[in-house]
């Protein structure tokens, strides 16, 4: 424990700002968790909306300096990609198509082809060791 007033108060203040900046993280990952889950709902339209609030959250906390400029935008690039992968893979509405019943052709059966034999290589010679 330290034993300087100043030294004493930056213990307090570091605990303070520890807890707080945890709280903003914890936020952002919260927004996050509600944009994977509502993209595996298949609610994508719902996931746009929250994809925003999601980058507010992670901008708001590159702001404060509690994740670095460079990581907020990782985070919001990857959020991105899923959206608009998932908007890309969106099952199209089902439509039922009349298939014709495959016709069967018969297939003639050819006598097999004969495989040529290769010639025989000539065995060497052993050299006899001096």
């Amino acid at each position: 424990m330290p034993n300087i007033k100043s030294a004493k108060k930056r213990v307090i203040v570091n605990a303070k700002k520890t807890e707080q900046n945890k709280a903003i993280r914890s936020a952002v990952k919260t927004e996050m968790k509600k944009v994977d889950a509502l993209i595996k709902e298949n609610k994508l339209e719902e996931a746009k909306a929250a994809l925003s609030a999601a980058f507010k959250a992670i901008d708001s906390a590159a702001s404060k300096n509690i994740y670095h400029a460079n990581n907020a935008s990782n985070k919001k690039a990857k959020l991105a990609k899923k959206v608009d992968a998932a908007i890309a893979n969106k099952p199209a509405p089902e439509v039922v198509e009349v298939v014709a019943e495959p016709v069967v052709e018969e297939v003639k059966e050819e006598a097999p082809v004969k495989k040529t034999t290769r010639k025989p290589r000539a065995k060497k010679t052993e050299t006899a060791e001096a």
